[in-house]
């Protein structure tokens, strides 16, 4: 049997229309990251889309953090290791949340398209699923910063300035 990749997305708010293209989007940046990293056999990942007040509640709750955020990343693995849908054999990676008002907040501020954007916290929660991460910083955040770079050029998302401003 053929591996096969899932992506279940749900839009739970109802303050900005979805625009058009955006879960294919999704999908493709599921899909790029998994042939990236070399991804064996069939997966499956779960993409909320919500709004600020929603992913709030979210990162206050389990995050400790009092304020929005762009995406949150939920990994049902560990070391590689996924629960598995005993319905398809697929591995479970995850649960992302994006809130959509986040991601167009930051497309304008970082000046560059809302496809872009969402493409990027896409690919960023999916190396968080499959077990990177950048919270300690130094090497570990430039490895990941590498891989999302990658992932979005193959796409034909490049980069066109900084994700970086002071807070």
């Amino acid at each position: 049997m053929k591996d096969r990749i899932k992506v279940i997305i749900t839009n739970n708010q109802k303050t900005v229309r979805v625009p058009t293209g955006v879960r294919m989007l999704i999908r493709r940046c599921c899909n790029a990251v998994l042939i990236s990293e070399d991804f064996k056999g069939s997966a499956e990942i779960s993409v909320t889309i919500v709004d600020n007040s929603e992913i709030h509640e979210l990162n206050l709750k389990h995050r400790s953090i009092d304020r929005p955020t762009d995406v949150l990343s939920f990994p049902l693995g560990v070391d590689g290791v996924y629960d598995i849908n005993n319905d398809t054999g697929a591995q479970m990676l995850g649960d992302i949340v994006i809130s959509i008002e986040k991601a167009m907040e930051q497309a304008e501020l970082y000046g560059h398209s809302l496809d872009r954007e969402i493409a990027f916290l896409t690919v960023h929660s999916m190396l968080h699923l499959l077990g990177y991460d950048h919270e300690p910083g130094g090497l570990e955040l430039v490895r990941m910063r590498e891989r999302e770079e990658s992932v979005l050029t193959q796409l034909g998302l490049v980069r066109s300035g900084s994700y970086y401003t002071m807070e």
